[in-house]
């Protein structure tokens, strides 16, 4: 997740974790409700009522029409359906978990150890930074093909001068497999972690 998206959902998720609010979410989401109804009805102040329906409207939740002296709240269902879609999904979920820029720190150590031209400086002593140089280097190969250790010699050695450690760390890393003389790239869910 985008550092900068971080104050948004923060305030999505405060807006509904409130008991009155999502009661009255769902009170509009039946049907259009003015201020005094909807005060009645969940035993509120109308300046209370009010302040939370500012807070749902504040995130586009609700809209406001006005007649008169009355002030109509409903509940505006592309608005939940589009915040939902954008807050709730699976990727930005996980944004939202320490260190979550790894893509960020994954970029920067790329950048630190391969060339522009795709050649590799050197390879990492850092478990961590060596475990992001192989990801980047397995995905040269293609999923379900087979390849033979010359292939895999050639394709890595575009990238580095020792490409049977590297083929050896791919290996260790569980990013691919050897049978039989064939390596084939395993799914990223089976990598070593």
């Amino acid at each position: 997740m985008d550092q900068a998206d971080f104050p948004t959902v923060l305030r999505f998720f405060k807006a509904l974790a409130h008991e009155s609010r999502l009661r009255l979410l769902g009170m509009v989401a039946e049907r259009a409700h003015n201020v005094q109804e909807l005060a009645a009805r969940l035993d509120l102040t109308e300046p209370t009522a009010s302040h939370h329906l500012a807070i749902l409207r504040g995130l586009g939740l609700v809209t406001l029409r006005v007649e008169g002296n009355n002030h109509w709240y409903t509940l505006n269902p592309d608005a939940l359906t589009q915040a939902a879609r954008a807050v709730l999904s699976r990727e930005q979920v996980a944004g939202l978990a320490p260190g979550a820029n790894a893509p960020d720190r994954e970029q920067a150590i790329l950048r630190n150890f391969v060339t522009p031209e795709g050649v590799l400086t050197q390879i990492p002593v850092n478990r961590k930074k060596r475990r992001v140089i192989l990801a980047w280097l397995v995905r040269k190969f293609d999923l379900g093909r087979a390849y033979s250790e010359l292939e895999v010699n050639k394709i890595l050695q575009k990238h580095h001068n020792d490409p049977a450690t590297l083929r050896r760390d791919l290996i260790g890393y569980k990013m691919v497999s050897r049978q039989s003389g064939e390596y084939r790239r395993l799914e990223d869910s089976e990598w070593q972690p």
